[in-house]
């Protein structure tokens, strides 16, 4: 039996029947970040849920504003995969291809555009949904870093 104390919050180490330590794992801290490209959280819905305090009926209209950025960030990532493949087309061939780079520098300019406008809309979308507490609280959020558009 595992003599050791495991927080839920705080890394964790994994004891085999001896009680010995053989390996440590990171439990999550309720919403770590999510890494690059989503919204800074692991589970964005539960995380504004619960953070903002939702309703059933804002929670409902949440997850539709949410999908619509996630499948905006993939889009956005299959435009930066095709801007990458235009630059590397562009340096290997011989003599260097500028047209590639310029073409895959106006890809990516079109990526961002439209994922920056989508974020807008989000936004907007949220501000008619929340209450102006709920609202302050967002804002909170986002000036902290604790939710990343």
């Amino acid at each position: 039996m595992c003599r050791h104390s495991h927080s839920h919050h705080a890394e964790r180490s994994c004891c085999d029947a001896s009680g010995a330590r053989p390996e440590r794992t990171v439990e999550h801290h309720h919403y770590p970040g999510a890494g690059p490209g989503g919204l800074g959280v692991r589970r964005p819905l539960r995380f504004l849920a619960w953070k903002l305090g939702l309703g059933e009926a804002q929670v409902t209209e949440f997850a539709t504003v949410l999908n619509t950025l996630k499948t905006e960030r993939a889009q956005a990532e299959v435009d930066d995969r095709r801007a990458l493949a235009l630059l590397a087309d562009g340096v290997e061939s011989d003599p260097y291809d500028p047209a590639k780079a310029a073409e895959a520098g106006r890809i990516r300019t079109a990526a961002a555009t439209r994922l920056q406008e989508s974020i807008a809309a989000a936004l907007a979308r949220m501000h008619t949904l929340l209450e102006p507490e709920q609202r302050v609280r967002l804002a909170y959020l986002l000036r902290t870093g604790t939710l990343v558009m």
